[in-house]
């Protein structure tokens, strides 16, 4: 069934109106209606009727924004962008990043990071564990939480999918922050925790500042603009505050966050593991299984996500560009 989500006449991009707004068509101006289908009561929507690999006019770019938003996650399914079409779609919503603070992107492409998940089966089989937390590779994370700016949204394109296995899930974390007691809310809101990617990438970092040019200074990693010569613990509020609907969100992930800043370990541990239970409940996810040439885009500010490793050998190919965010605050 399509769903019509109905524009204030007078401000058809406030996502917090949108919002309070009912479910039901999407129309906005003279353009054609986009069909926004939700796919679960929680989070997360497919988008139709639109072509990704041309400009957004402003209606459709503002109307997409909206369901973004509001759905947390929204997918549009055969676009089968190129990395060039796939990088201009996510750089209508904002500057991009580098691939990722420590793995280059594609040649030609420094924006785009690529997944080929049977070329690391090969890596390891070759060089053993680089970033030491194998077992971990599907865990629930938010993107790069580990930098003082973690990204605002990504924008996945699924290049090669396995004919079986291979979904992706995500979960709204505003659903389960609103979902907790008034006075545990509270309690939370004032606590930062501690994100830390060295389990994870310090190895890999190492590998890759080891082989810059000497010449040119080319091939270092680099975020926000400077060089990223270390991976430094940070710290984020466990709750934050989102800078454009206003809502408030766990942020915290099992991927990155190590500890609760001021708490015993003991009781860092348990607090988190109870948010890493809580915050991940069926109630507040969606589960999308993917064909090759669908486009996800999700804001990284109010989910986590998670890769289903049920796809065994098969090949699976995604790649990624990321948006850049704010401090969390």
């Amino acid at each position: 069934m399509t769903t019509i989500v109905t524009y204030p006449e007078n401000d058809t991009t406030d996502p917090v109106a949108i919002r309070r707004e009912p479910a039901g068509t999407i129309s906005a101006g003279s353009g054609p209606a986009l069909d926004i289908r939700p796919l679960s009561g929680a989070i997360g929507a497919e988008i139709r009727g639109v072509d990704l690999k041309r400009p957004l006019p402003p209606e459709t770019y503002g109307e997409i924004r909206a369901a973004w938003l509001r759905y947390k996650v929204v997918f549009f399914p055969g676009q089968h962008l190129s990395p060039e079409e796939h990088r201009s779609f996510a750089a209508q919503f904002g500057e991009l990043t580098p691939a990722h603070p420590v793995i280059p992107g594609i040649d030609g492409y420094p924006e785009v990071f690529e997944i080929d998940y049977g070329r690391a089966r090969e890596l390891y089989a070759s060089y053993g564990d680089l970033t030491r937390r194998r077992s971990s590779a599907v865990s629930w994370h938010t993107d790069v939480t580990f930098v003082q700016r973690p990204p605002a949204g990504s924008v996945l394109n699924a290049v090669v999918i396995p004919p079986s296995g291979g979904d992706t899930l995500w979960t709204n974390q505003v659903a389960a922050f609103e979902a907790l007691s008034p006075a545990f809310q509270e309690f939370l809101s004032t606590l930062t925790a501690v994100h830390d990617g060295g389990a994870q990438f310090s190895e890999l970092l190492r590998h890759r500042n080891e082989n810059v040019d000497a010449d040119t200074g080319e091939g270092g990693a680099e975020w926000d603009g400077e060089a990223f010569a270390a991976l430094t613990p940070v710290e984020h509020p466990v709750v934050r505050t989102h800078p454009e609907t206003g809502e408030r969100s766990l942020f915290v992930n099992a991927g990155f966050t190590s500890h609760i800043a001021g708490l015993e370990p003991a009781e860092s541990q348990a607090l988190l593991t109870f948010l890493h239970q809580h915050s991940t409940s069926p109630e507040f996810t969606v589960r999308y299984h993917w064909t090759a040439g669908d486009i996800g885009f999700w804001d990284n500010r109010a989910t986590q996500h998670s890769v289903v490793g049920d796809f065994g050998d098969q090949a699976r190919v995604i790649q990624r560009v990321t948006i850049r965010g704010d401090v969390p605050v």
